[in-house]
């Protein structure tokens, strides 16, 4: 029997909610269905269709990002920019998972607090577009909007929009699942064993040897703990990883949002940690409606463009009450941007005493063309946002408590610059992303390195 939640009495269960009242708001980022008989009836079979997550997980998460907005925790949440049906196989799954594990490692040892692990995946396949349509070689079709939606194939049945494929993904999201589970309940990610963890295409990599010294460092820790307590310390072997995506397409969230036994409220079962996309913050819109009635932690990408008063009001409508781990504010503003943009909202949540766990995306502001054409992101854009954010954290008297990140295990050449020094000629070499350029294995545990050598920089934070 799962636990029942104990916690406090009900927060934010507002009267005129519902899980479909988004649709009398306006709903940016949708696609067209041309046959409404075929979207009904593919609406009608994900509601029959099992959850992917429990509500006591869903519980744990929201208890788990509180101790993380007190500075108990760190928010390490990364993944696939966008994932796809071709991609739910054993090994990008277990090599994203790896990624994962070793960046943790590299974050617990480095930051001496436990890490909150949250995959971009298991439902990430819905991604907004900049414009609806896409015109090459003087033919126009409707733009790529995620395998949730159409196909990349740039071909007129292709892209149109089929509601059946969001049946797909729910099956897609739920193998995901049942092996990401599988592994770590397998003791994949027991600490015993790191080297589960390895990925073989890094074994010369120019980290790989600092990595390894980390890694020795923590083998000899537990065995000395194992020796002084003449047995085995068992909860090495297991860790809490959780989900994420996106909230984009309303329908399928929906469909999947229920109320359970003896819970109270609506939780939207599709993932532990939704959230909102820039493009869909407004605080009118359908995305802030629907996620304010969800009892599941939330989250809200916040640009340059945002200001203190509109902020001030996202955060009124998404969590009223003030609930602890309810809240997490994602900035994602450029490093060219960051310094003028991002202290004024910290000074106003800071005044208005808001409960809010501040998260870093140094990723979606820092995209370019490159000068042969690929869309890339350079190693040292992303790491100069990431550094003057613990800055501004730190000069404002607030907590820049977890980084977001869009990342694979592969061995891609999407993002220049990092340990590799990669160049705009080394991106034809293994460019695959069919949305946006992710870091791969190396550049993502230099991230992890960089933050742990950020934060020994900065004056210890007060607690509370």
């Amino acid at each position: 029997m799962p636990p029942v939640d104990r916690g406090p009495q009900p927060v934010n269960l507002p009267t005129d909610w519902a899980p479909d009242s988004w649709r009398t708001r306006p709903a940016a980022q949708m696609p067209s269905w041309p046959d409404a008989g075929a979207l009904a009836e593919a609406l009608a079979e994900l509601r029959r269709l099992p959850p992917l997550v429990t509500s006591w997980e869903i519980l744990a998460l929201k208890r788990q990002l509180a101790e993380a907005q007190e500075g108990r925790r760190f928010l390490l949440q990364g993944g696939d920019c966008a994932e796809s049906f071709a991609d739910c196989e054993s090994g990008l799954i277990s090599n994203r998972l790896k990624v994962l594990l070793q960046m943790s490692l590299v974050l617990v040892h480095g930051l001496r607090l436990p890490v909150v692990r949250v995959g971009r995946f298991a439902g990430q396949y819905a991604k907004p577009r900049s414009a609806d349509s896409e015109t090459r070689d003087g033919v126009t079709l409707p733009s790529y909007r995620g395998d949730f939606i159409n196909a990349p194939e740039f071909s007129e049945a292709a892209r149109i929009p089929d509601p059946r494929r969001m049946i797909k993904g729910h099956a897609r999201s739920a193998m995901t699942m049942n092996f990401v589970r599988a592994l770590i309940d397998g003791g994949f990610a027991d600490l015993h064993h790191p080297e589960y963890w390895d990925l073989g295409w890094v074994t010369h990599s120019p980290l790989a040897e600092e990595y390894q010294r980390m890694v020795a460092a923590i083998g000899d820790a537990v065995r000395f703990m194992e020796t002084l307590s003449g047995e085995e310390v068992h909860n090495l072997n297991r860790v809490d990883f959780y989900t994420s995506h996106e909230a984009l397409l309303l329908p399928y969230e929906e469909a999947l949002t229920r109320q359970v036994p003896r819970q109270w409220g609506w939780f939207n079962l599709s993932t532990h940690f939704p959230w909102i996309g820039m493009r869909t913050a407004a605080v009118d819109g359908a995305h802030v409606e629907y996620l304010r009635g969800v009892r599941n932690p939330v989250a809200v990408k916040i640009g340059p463009a945002v200001t203190p008063d509109v902020l001030l009001r996202l955060i009124d409508a998404l969590n009223p009450d003030d609930e602890p781990g309810r809240l997490t504010l994602i900035h994602r503003m450029g490093a060219a941007q960051i310094a003028e943009r991002l202290p004024p909202l910290l000074d106003a949540v800071r005044r208005e005493g808001r409960r809010v766990l501040w998260v870093c995306d140094p990723m979606h502001g820092n995209t370019e063309s490159a000068s042969n054409g690929y869309k890339t992101r350079r190693f040292g854009n992303i790491r100069s946002e990431l550094e003057q954010a613990f800055d501004l954290h730190a000069a404002a008297g607030t907590r820049l408590g977890g980084v977001h990140l869009e990342l694979t295990g592969e061995n891609v050449t999407e993002c220049t610059g990092g340990a590799r020094e990669l160049t705009d000629a080394d991106l034809e070499r293994a460019y695959r992303s069919s949305v946006d350029p992710r870091l791969n294995y190396e550049q993502s545990l230099e991230i992890a390195m960089l933050i742990v050598r950020k934060r020994a920089q900065l004056p210890a934070p007060a607690a509370g």
